[in-house]
Parts: structure tokens; sequence; C-alpha cells
């Protein structure tokens, strides 16, 4: 089980690089999944909840601040929607690495619950590692030994870089929790 933000769906994003002279970023907007849930753990400590999805997968959440998690009981029935979104920009030669991240969070008004928004943003430069025509993929290496591979829709664009190119990749993932009222 995999605490984060983007643990919540298992998405096969494929990945479209328009890296040619006129567009040197790409934005693959992913959709937006809704899954219902029940609650099964709570750490208070942590701000952070386990919950059981109607597949009977479970995944562990990290709550908004603002509301008390100790009002969130095991049994709670909760609406979760997530969304990613994903930028490949082609690095220039002498342009500096980055590897940095952010997140906040942001509680729904007038819920006693910690609903809300939990949203993270993720960008590195990474090296692109291999690329597959026939499949047609790519994969990436970045910083603390991260990888990364994907399938890719758009095989001509494959055909516009290297193994060995740089990259930034910049990642925006949201989770929006909302419990249901009790009955």
């Amino acid at each position: 089980m995999k605490r984060a933000t983007a643990g919540l769906a298992t998405t096969t994003l494929t990945l479209t690089l328009a890296l040619g002279a006129a567009a040197q970023s790409k934005t693959v907007t992913g959709e937006t999944l809704r899954v219902k849930a029940t609650v099964e753990a709570v750490d208070e400590g942590d701000r952070s909840i386990t919950v059981k999805d109607e597949d009977g997968n479970y995944h562990e959440l990290a709550m908004p601040e603002g509301g008390r998690i100790a009002d969130v009981k095991v049994g709670d029935k909760l609406v979760v929607s997530y969304y990613e979104n994903v930028n490949v920009r082609l690095k220039a030669v002498d342009e500096p690495d980055v590897n940095v991240e952010q997140s906040s969070s942001t509680p729904a008004a007038g819920s006693a619950k910690p609903a809300g928004t939990v949203a993270k943003q993720r960008r590195m430069t990474a090296r692109i590692s291999a690329i597959d025509l026939k499949a047609p993929s790519i994969a990436f290496t970045g910083p603390n030994g991260w990888k990364y591979s994907t399938r890719v829709a758009d095989k001509k664009a494959l055909e516009k870089v290297a193994v060995g190119d740089r990259v930034d990749i910049t990642w925006t993932e949201a989770v929006l929790i909302g419990f249901e009222k009790s009955k």
C-alpha cells in the first residue's frame, strides 16, 4: 500500500511527446476518477486514513488540514475524486537540473471532518534511458534512483527525441475527499 495523493487509482498514462521545433512542451491531462470508499483505519498522529474502494483495493490517503481527524470513524463512507496532469518539456543543453516537490492542503468549508483537497506537484529533470518504437514506450531515469516508463500514444513523437536527452517532467496530482452524511 502506498501513501500518496496518487495511490488511489491505477491509471495507464499514455504519454504524448510533441517535442518538435515548434512545440517543446506537451501536457497530458489525465482523467478525473471518482471512487466511493469506506474508512478501514484512522491514523490520527499521521493525519491519514486507510480506505477500501468498491473493488476491494486498499489505499492510504493523507487528510487535509482543518476538520477533526478524531471525528473520522472506521466505517465512514466517502467519495474520493483523483486528478492527474503531466507536462514533459525538452531541456536546453545548458539549463540546470531541477528536483522540487510542493504540496498543499485545502480544507472544505464547513466540514467537521477533514474533507477537502490534498494536492502535490513534483518537477524534476530526468534523462531518457530507453525508447521502444514497437511498444511504443519511453523510459526515464532521474534523481535518487528514480525510474519511470510509460506507453506513448504518438509513435511519431518518439522519433523526435533520443536516448540521453534531458527533459523536465512536472506531475500535478490532486485528491478531493468528501464524506457522506451520516444517516
